[in-house]
């Protein structure tokens, strides 16, 4: 029990967000953290709650994008975790401070 407490500790959201670095826009080919897609991150002690938005209505990789993050989630939280499609429209400057000077969009 206490290994598990332990471990439940040491789960953050930030420690989330450097996981999920890892699922990247394969027409972008940057991450979801640096496009700012992960917009409201709610975590407890049975479940990870995400509110993430797309940045194109019709993006064709949605699903599989989605999936992705809902998988790298709870693989490094451990619990389930659940992915709301937020409404909002994501522009350029919602990028993570410095992705869009690859761009030559700031």
């Amino acid at each position: 029990m206490d290994d598990m407490t332990e471990q439940t500790r040491q789960v953050t959201e930030e420690g989330l967000r450097e996981a999920l670095r890892a699922v990247t826009d394969p027409e972008i080919g940057m991450n979801v953290i640096e496009l700012g897609l992960i917009r409201g991150v709610e975590m407890s002690e049975d479940r990870v709650h995400l509110n993430v938005i797309m940045t194109t209505p019709f993006c064709p990789y949605a699903p599989q994008l989605l999936e992705q993050i809902r998988r790298t989630a709870q693989e490094y939280a451990g619990v389930p975790s659940t992915i709301e499609m937020g409404m909002e429209m994501w522009d350029p400057t919602m990028m993570e401070e410095g992705a869009a000077d690859d761009w030559g969009l700031f």
